[in-house]
């Protein structure tokens, strides 16, 4: 990598606060992958993972053995936590090797820094059936907020959407497909498109909010003013979470968010007897195995083979 990448000519701040530098080169390359990513969720953790790589760097060249260093310094991070920064600096060497500022053998040699392997799988957070249920029921549906709530809760465990999926629901993605409602040509995560079925009791909530809000077009979801009334401005993913988070803790479940809906959703389509694909298409995953791994299919937590072992 150019040198150009490494020396700091003028101040900008880190994450912890504490001042450092980036060049003007490094502040075009920070500038290309953000733009190169869609994803505000991904944007801000490449932005955070560019940062720690160009202030660990400070006026050394980056080399393979410079990421190595840094590397081995993010081992107290999570295993997922460190491949993601890894990812935006393969990004960071991709789009340098496109605007021709370094050459593609040393691009390679760059990015050949390899991940952290994860041991295990991991199983994330879901609830019940009955807890979903008691979830459901916090959203006082006699009020505006309440019945906009209610579809928030309704559309995450009753369609498994992303977060930002939700926040950016449009009215008009609502047709009807084959004799039945549904979330069609539905863009998620990595441009992936894919139809949802909409299940009735999610129908009829979506039907008595946009009927109070009178909501005939555009975002679906939107925000609501101190004084109960529907303001024009749209809801952002930050407020879908934080809803999920404080009906969660309603029923006595802390820490717990809006993609573990998701997963509560996918997980009760399995042991209800959903197909395996089936619930792969409606997560628009882009393989069975990435599914498999969501819902660690291979371990189940509610009769756990080490139950009977007649101690």
């Amino acid at each position: 990598m150019t040198c150009e990448l490494v020396f700091a000519p003028q101040p900008s701040e880190s994450r912890e606060g504490k001042r450092f530098a980036l060049t003007p080169a490094q502040l075009i390359l920070r500038k290309l992958v953000l733009d190169a990513v869609q994803s505000p969720h991904t944007r801000r953790n490449y932005l955070k993972a560019l940062d720690d790589l160009f202030q660990f760097c400070a006026s050394r060249p980056l080399s393979r053995a410079l990421l190595m260093e840094w590397k081995a310094g993010m081992e107290p991070l999570s295993p997922s936590t460190i491949n993601v920064r890894l990812s935006a600096v393969r990004k960071m060497v991709t789009e340098a090797k496109r605007n021709g500022m370094i050459g593609h053998e040393e691009a390679a040699n760059l990015t050949d820094i390899p991940n952290i392997r994860q041991k295990g799988t991991r199983l994330g957070n879901w609830l019940t059936r009955e807890q979903a249920k008691e979830l459901l029921a916090v959203p006082d549906r006699s009020t505006l907020k309440g019945k906009r709530d209610y579809v928030i809760l309704a559309l995450l465990v009753g369609c498994a959407l992303r977060r930002n999926e939700l926040a950016e629901l449009e009215v008009e993605t609502i047709q009807q497909r084959e004799g039945r409602w549904v979330l069609a040509d539905l863009e998620g995560k990595g441009r992936r498109v894919r139809t949802v079925a909409i299940p009735i009791w999610v129908k009829k909530g979506i039907d008595a909010w946009r009927e109070a809000a009178a909501i005939e077009k555009g975002r679906l979801l939107l925000r609501i003013g101190k004084g109960g009334k529907v303001r024009g401005a749209t809801l952002s993913d930050w407020a879908i979470w934080s809803v999920v988070e404080q009906a969660s803790k309603q029923i006595g479940i802390e820490r717990f968010g809006a993609h573990d809906l998701r997963r509560t959703c996918a997980k009760l389509c399995r042991k209800g007897g959903g197909d395996l694909e089936q619930i792969k298409f409606l997560l628009g995953h882009s393989s069975i195995q990435t599914t498999e791994r969501y819902l660690g299919s291979d371990q189940e937590i509610a009769v756990a083979v080490n139950d009977n072992l007649g101690l």
